[in-house]
Formats: C-alpha cells, sequence, structure tokens
C-alpha cells in the first residue's frame, strides 16, 4: 500500500505551486454539476468566458466537483468533457482541484441525470446534488462501482499536471445545517457513520493507483460560535481522521476573521502545507478585505464559494443568516462577478490581482 506523503515532499510541492489563490467553480448556466458535466448541458463557451475573467482578476486556481451518475452512465463523454475543461483552464493559467465525492446533496433529491430541476426562486444553492449520493453512501454493496470510478479518475489523470490536487470527498456526512444553513435538512447519523469508512476507503484507492498530485479531504465541522474554545476547533471524528489521511491540509471556515486566525494557527502546527478550501460569507464576517491578506501572510491557499452569479443562487444567504439580516438583498453572500463579468466589488478583484502578483 501506498502511504501518505511525507512532511518534506509536501513542503517542496507547496514550494513549486506557490500561494494558491482560487475559487469553487460552476458556470453561471449550471444549477449543479450533474448539469455542467452532462454531454447536453456542457457549457464549453461560457466557462471559456468565466475563467477568461478569472485569469484577468488573478486567480490562479479552482476546485471543482465531478458526479458518479455521469461517470456510470457516460464515462468516456465525461471524460472527454473534462479534458476539455482542463485544456480550457490551462489556456487561462489556471489549475484545478478535482473533488471526486460530495455529501451536500442539499436539494432532498438523491442525484438524477437529465433535465435538471430549475432553482427554486429566492433560495440558496436549491437544487445541490450529493455524489454518489446518501442512497450509494450507505449501501456497501455499491461501494465496489464507487471504487473503480475513483481509481479510474484518479488513474487517467495521475500525471497530468493541469490537475494540481485530489479533493477526494467534500464535507463528508454533510446533510446537516452546520455548513450550510439550510434548516429543513436534519442531521443524519447513518451517513455520518458510512461517510467515515468511506472516506477511509477512498484514500487506499487513490493512493494505490500513485497520483504525482497530493491527496486531501477537508476538515469542515467548524461552528459560528465565536466563544468556542481553539482545542475544540476540528475535533468531530471525521475531521480528525480526515487530517490524520492527508497529505496536504485542508479545511473550510465561513467565519469572521478573529477565528479564521485562530484556525490558522491551529492548522500550523501539523507542519504540512494547508488549504481553505471553501470561505467567504460576507454576511457572517468572512470578507476579502481582512480574510485574503491573512491567507497570504499565512501561505495559506484559499478557494472562495463562487465565481460568477448564476443559477445556483449563492449570492443569496442561508436561511439562518437571512432571516436576522435586512440587508441581504443587498450584499452578495458568494460570488464576486455577475454575469458580465463584472465585480461586485471591484476592490475585491483588485486585491486578488495585487496579492497573487505580489507572491
Amino acid at each position: 500500500m501506498k502511504q501518505q506523503w511525507s512532511r518534506e515532499q509536501a513542503s517542496v510541492w507547496s514550494q513549486q505551486q506557490g500561494w494558491i489563490c482560487g475559487f469553487n467553480y460552476l458556470p453561471r448556466t449550471a444549477v449543479n454539476w450533474t448539469e455542467m458535466w452532462q454531454r447536453e448541458t456542457f457549457d464549453a463557451p461560457t466557462i471559456d468566458q468565466e475563467l477568461g475573467w478569472a485569469h484577468e482578476a488573478g486567480y490562479n486556481q479552482l476546485r471543482i466537483n465531478l458526479p458518479f451518475i455521469v461517470w456510470q452512465d457516460d464515462r468516456d463523454g465525461l471524460l472527454a468533457r473534462i479534458d476539455a475543461f482542463l485544456a480550457i483552464a490551462a489556456r487561462h493559467q489556471i489549475k484545478v482541484m478535482l473533488t471526486l465525492m460530495d455529501d451536500c446533496g442539499f436539494s432532498g433529491d438523491e442525484p438524477f441525470l437529465g433535465p435538471q430541476k430549475a432553482p427554486e426562486p429566492g433560495k440558496h444553492n436549491s437544487q445541490a446534488a450529493a455524489s454518489p449520493g446518501r442512497d450509494v453512501v450507505c449501501n456497501r454493496d455499491m461501494w465496489p462501482e464507487v471504487e473503480r470510478y475513483v481509481r479510474d479518475i484518479v488513474r487517467y489523470y495521475r500525471t497530468d499536471e493541469r490537475i494540481a490536487i485530489w479533493d477526494l470527498y467534500n464535507e463528508p456526512g454533510n446533510r446537516g445545517t452546520f455548513a450550510s444553513g439550510l434548516e429543513e435538512v436534519s442531521y443524519d447519523e447513518k451517513l455520518e457513520v458510512f461517510a467515515l469508512e468511506l472516506m477511509q476507503k477512498a484514500f487506499v484507492w487513490a493512493r494505490d493507483e500513485d497520483p504525482l498530485q497530493p491527496l486531501t479531504v477537508c476538515a469542515w465541522h467548524f461552528s459560528q460560535d465565536p466563544d468556542e474554545p481553539e482545542n475544540e476547533f476540528f475535533t468531530h471524528p471525521i475531521d480528525v481522521e480526515a487530517a490524520k489521511l492527508s497529505d496536504i491540509i485542508s479545511f473550510h471556515a465561513y467565519v469572521a476573521t478573529p477565528k479564521l486566525l485562530q484556525a490558522l494557527r491551529f492548522w500550523q502546527k501539523f507542519d504540512r502545507p494547508v488549504l481553505c478550501t471553501e470561505w467567504l460569507a460576507r454576511h457572517v464576517g468572512s470578507v476579502f478585505e481582512e480574510q485574503l491578506p491573512l491567507f497570504s501572510a499565512f501561505n495559506a491557499g484559499c478557494y472562495q464559494w463562487g465565481l460568477v452569479r448564476g443559477k445556483t443562487q449563492t449570492t443569496l444567504p442561508w436561511p439562518s443568516v437571512r432571516k436576522g439580516n435586512h440587508d441581504y438583498a443587498h450584499l452578495w453572500f458568494h460570488d464576486v462577478l455577475d454575469e458580465y463579468g463584472i465585480p461586485f466589488r471591484r476592490a475585491e478583484m483588485d486585491l486578488v490581482r495585487r496579492l497573487t502578483r505580489m507572491k
């Protein structure tokens, strides 16, 4: 069995990458990643336009999810579209983090092929689709198929320099309100149990394919409570195991700046490269002018949520935030550009450009 990268290997990789300043990506024409990656709705012209805007702003990486069900249905077509996407990203000098699994199915539906539901008016990320979905995660009889998927994608791209990082599993076990703020979705203890085991196996499968890129899974159980003591950060068993197995550390932080600073100090102790693979929630104090310089000062890579305002409606806040905030209609929660490429705040994009050039 292949082993986790040594700290020395991870440090060399980090020096070669430089400071990562990126974003989580869905084109404005897709309501979820199933819609993005299916043959009928893969929108290369829009992707090319938007990644051009991102390059102009100074971004150098993006993070994007793959849908298991599209691989099951159309493996060769999906690989062709991944190749096309990577070519577009490379043309705009943007490297890619590929995320293979994701439990954030906040639509309430199991993932399905074909036309996706329209966004629900006024609702944040209303059609988010999981990969492979709760039914598969909680059924070990389906895991050999998941193993084939993970191995196939990693094997196919294991030496591809356009891919910077493998994120094996986004927010394993998350069907609750902790990170999403979607109050109508309840916690799912059964999913958490299976997700932990599946995550462990995914590291074995991916590592066995011996990719040149590092492997990671985010620690994501980070509450909004400002009084939470630092020694209780990221103590959930899934987070502990993710950090223990990852070649490079990744975490999510939709939190105000004092708490982000504590988190960065917390992860520094692991002596591995650190990435915040989800941040930016303006209504709760996760903002560019304070936090992007902080990531840069710590040499911690960062990927804000969203690029262009679109069908995911993630400029709208989580429902839990919206209830107590009367200015939600004027302040964008996530995202940085409108559908014409005009920044929500020009100063934010000026800051991206200045910091990436400095680095």
